[in-house]
């Protein structure tokens, strides 16, 4: 990788943090109120994932990938991504909170970031792939 690239992609990564940082940060603010008030962890999450995803959608697409792609295209890609990271992160919860017992405000504290992760790899190659105009073709 040259360092042209390495930079493109250590802005990538600092923008998808922060928009990351924003939305879950809220979004796992909502989860501890919401479960709080008795609703189950898993709805929760599942209620709050989808929130945040389309949040992220818009502010990485625009933001942090700068996608001059379709639409629909980048949509649907990022609704397949999306459903491996929500099943990632209801894997988690299942293994982590109802086979080991551990405390699910901490488990999914600790989800928000594997999740990340691999969304990340997800987004950038995946969903929102860099285009090469004289080629013709994705990264």
């Amino acid at each position: 990788m040259n360092n042209e690239a390495l930079g493109k992609s250590n802005r990538e990564l600092i923008s998808y943090g922060l928009i990351g940082v924003v939305s879950n940060t809220a979004g796992y603010l909502m989860y501890l109120m919401i479960t709080y008030f008795g609703c189950p962890p898993k709805i929760a999450m599942t209620i709050l994932y989808l929130v945040c995803a389309t949040a992220s959608f818009l502010g990485n697409r625009k933001l942090t990938f700068k996608h001059q792609g379709h639409l629909l295209g980048s949509g649907i890609r990022y609704i397949v991504a999306h459903c491996f990271g929500y099943l990632l992160n209801l894997t988690i919860l299942i293994v982590m909170v109802d086979r080991l017992g551990y405390a699910h405000q901490l488990v999914q504290a600790a989800a928000i970031f594997i999740v990340a992760a691999f969304l990340f790899l997800a987004l950038k190659y995946f969903v929102f792939p860099a285009y090469h105009a004289e080629t013709g073709s994705h990264e």
